[in-house]
C-alpha cells in the first residue's frame, strides 16, 4: 500500500502519458498514480490499460465519457483518493512540464507540516523554460493580480502541480467549485487560505511542454480574470456556502 496518490488527468496525452507513468514509478517513494482520462480519441486510455498489466495496483485509470475540464477532472481524482483514504494527494501535469522527481520534494513540505505544497514557478524570479514571452506575461500577471485581490500571500496561485493533505480536501466543498482552468487552481488554494490551512512553496523549473498540444484557451484566462472578483465576493458576503 502506499499513503500517495499522483493524479494526472489526461486528454489526447498519448504522446506522453507511458513516460510520465514510468517516470513517477522509477522515484524511490511509492507513489501510486491515477489517470482521469476524458475518453481521449486517440487511445490514451488504451495505454494506460496496458500499463495496468504490467504495474498492477500501483496504476489506476478512470475514463469519463468526455471533456469536461481539468478542474472536474481533478475533482473526479480528489473523491477518488478520499474514498481510498490516501494520505497525500497530488496534482500533476501529464507533459513534463512538471518534474516527477520534484514530487519528492513537494512530499516532504507536507510530511514536515504543511498542510498543501506548492510547486511554484515564481517563488525566486522567473523558473519558466520555453515558455514566449506573452504567455510568461501573462501566467506572472495573474498571479500578481490574485494576490492583489485576495490577500493570499502565494506566489504561483495558478500553479498546477501540488501536494494536498487528505484533511484540506474532506473539508472543502469540491462540489461547489466550479472553476475549471486557471481559476479551479487559484480556487483550491484560496479556499485552504481562507480555513487557514498552512501554504508552503517549492521553487521549481517550470519546462514548456515538447510533445502534444497546450490546452490553453482565452476563456481559461477570461474564467480567472472575473472568477477570482467573483470568488472574493463570495467569501465575504456568502460565507455559508463558501
Amino acid at each position: 500500500m502506499s499513503d500517495s496518490l499522483v493524479i494526472i488527468p489526461t486528454y489526447n496525452e498519448i504522446e506522453n502519458v507511458e513516460a510520465i507513468i514510468r517516470a513517477v514509478f522509477e522515484l524511490r517513494t511509492n507513489f501510486h498514480v491515477l489517470i482521469v482520462d476524458d475518453n481521449s480519441p486517440d487511445g490514451t486510455a488504451a495505454v494506460v490499460q496496458r500499463l495496468q498489466k504490467e504495474f498492477g495496483d500501483r496504476l489506476f485509470l478512470e475514463i469519463r465519457k468526455e471533456k469536461s475540464g481539468l478542474g472536474t477532472a481533478y475533482i473526479h481524482g480528489f473523491k477518488w483518493a478520499i474514498a481510498r483514504k490516501y494520505d497525500y494527494i497530488f496534482e500533476m501535469d501529464a507533459d513534463f512540464s512538471h518534474t516527477p522527481s520534484d514530487l519528492l520534494r513537494l512530499h516532504t513540505v507536507c510530511k514536515n507540516g504543511a498542510d498543501v505544497a506548492v510547486g511554484s514557478r515564481y517563488k525566486k524570479g522567473v523558473n519558466v523554460v520555453n515558455w514566449p514571452l506573452y504567455r510568461v506575461l501573462l501566467s506572472y500577471g495573474a498571479s500578481f493580480y490574485v494576490k492583489m485581490i485576495t490577500g493570499m500571500r502565494v506566489h504561483d496561485p495558478t500553479a498546477g502541480f501540488v501536494c494536498y493533505k487528505r484533511h484540506v480536501l474532506e473539508n472543502i466543498n469540491l462540489d461547489s467549485i466550479r472553476f475549471v482552468g486557471y481559476a479551479f487552481q487559484i480556487e483550491m488554494k484560496f479556499r485552504a487560505y481562507v480555513r487557514n490551512y498552512s501554504i508552503e512553496e517549492v521553487s521549481i523549473i517550470f519546462r514548456d511542454r515538447v510533445k502534444g498540444k497546450s490546452k490553453m484557451s482565452s476563456s481559461i484566462v477570461s474564467e480567472a480574470i472575473f472568477g477570482v472578483l467573483k470568488m472574493k465576493w463570495n467569501s465575504l458576503f456568502q460565507k455559508n456556502r463558501f
